[in-house]
């Protein structure tokens, strides 16, 4: 492989802001995996947000690649999966697997897709220091007439339309809006462009905590909602705090903290198949490997507040909450997955219709 933008390359990144900043290029965030994709003729590689090679796990997409993108190319953009008419992290997840043979059988059973947002090099030619605006007019020439599953990401510079894909778009499963300067260069690892996410609250019961990597504080709080069976299911960890308050937790929740784990509601959670049935915490992940997944129970009277951007597959935070505040007036059988706002559904097909 020999082009003019070699990897690895760190993608530019985007530092969170409250409100869709006007003036600027905006396009949807896709909630997928980010990937830097180098074509040089018969060689197609994936890089990740991390620089790791991805090109392994996603056969099928190599092959549309290497029959939809120009000879010579870098691309910065999204591998993601739709399902059911919306965008399926967890599908993508299961993607990540050591065996051959079933990163195979999922490409044909869940076959993944790319959309294109970034051009960073065409033919012989470096894009990294020509302005944003630019880069979007050679992608959009670059990939015309391109086929599924490659897609170029629907962009605008109305600051209203953007509006309308915040509200609408996270039906199909994004998660929010990207908004880029028009003049923007390149920056490898830089948060030089803004994203909007939404945000929303939720009382939640804290049920547990793991212990933080460098010594006996809390390193992250465990959170459960009750479902319509009254079972207390694990839906995410709240972990964003100060040295000092991580200590100051220990002591204030030490009122509730069990011996051991019996009698609690994920008392199952070392029985890989218990998590078959149930949301619990340290699920067996490729992603953990070999990290110490135990953690503290705590008996499931306390409940508080976090705020969240949406819900993966309606059972769990796709992040990690952010604490607000501890809710003494509230019951920990209150915490139901029915005070959720659940985005109304639309169909991910509509985003690309333009394209047609």
């Amino acid at each position: 492989m020999d082009l003019p933008v070699m990897p690895p390359v760190k993608p530019m990144l985007a530092k969170s802001v409250a409100k869709i900043p006007p003036g600027m290029h905006y396009e949807a965030k896709w909630d997928g995996f980010r990937a830097i994709v180098f074509r040089d003729g018969d060689e197609v590689e994936l890089g990740s947000r991390t620089t790791k090679p991805l090109t392994r796990y996603f056969p099928e997409l190599v092959a549309a690649l290497k029959e939809r993108l120009p000879e010579r190319c870098v691309l910065d953009g999204e591998i993601v999966i739709a399902r059911e008419g919306r965008l399926d992290f967890d599908a993508l997840t299961e993607r990540i697997h050591p065996a051959d043979s079933r990163v195979r059988m999922l490409a044909e059973k869940t076959p993944s897709s790319f959309v294109a947002f970034d051009l960073l090099a065409l033919a012989d030619q470096s894009l990294l220091d020509v302005p944003l605006a630019d880069r979007r007019a050679l992608l959009v020439m670059a990939l015309s007439g391109v086929t599924a599953p490659v897609h170029v990401a629907p962009a605008t510079t109305d600051i209203e339309v953007a509006r309308q894909w915040f509200e609408q778009y996270e039906g199909a499963g994004l998660d929010g809006v990207i908004a880029k300067p028009l003049a923007l260069r390149y920056l490898q690892d830089e948060r030089a462009m803004f994203k909007v996410k939404h945000e929303r609250t939720a009382d939640v019961v804290v049920a547990g905590y793991r212990l933080h990597k460098s010594g006996p504080v809390v390193g992250s709080l465990l959170l459960g909602l009750y479902d319509d069976g009254g079972a207390l299911q694990h839906v995410g960890v709240s972990a964003a705090f100060s040295m000092a308050r991580r200590a100051e937790l220990v002591e204030e929740l030490e009122p509730l903290r069990m011996d051991d784990v019996t009698g609690h509601p994920w008392a199952a959670w070392a029985e890989e198949s218990a998590h078959e049935t149930a949301r619990l915490p340290g699920a067996p992940s490729r992603w953990s490997g070999k990290k110490d997944l135990s953690w503290v129970p705590l008996r499931p009277e306390r409940v508080c507040e976090v705020a969240y951007d949406h819900m993966e597959n309606g059972a769990r935070f796709r992040h990690t909450a952010r604490f607000r505040r501890w809710r003494p007036d509230r019951t920990p059988q209150s915490c139901t997955y029915a005070q959720l706002e659940e985005p109304v559904r639309y169909d991910l097909a509509e985003i690309f219709a333009p394209q047609a």
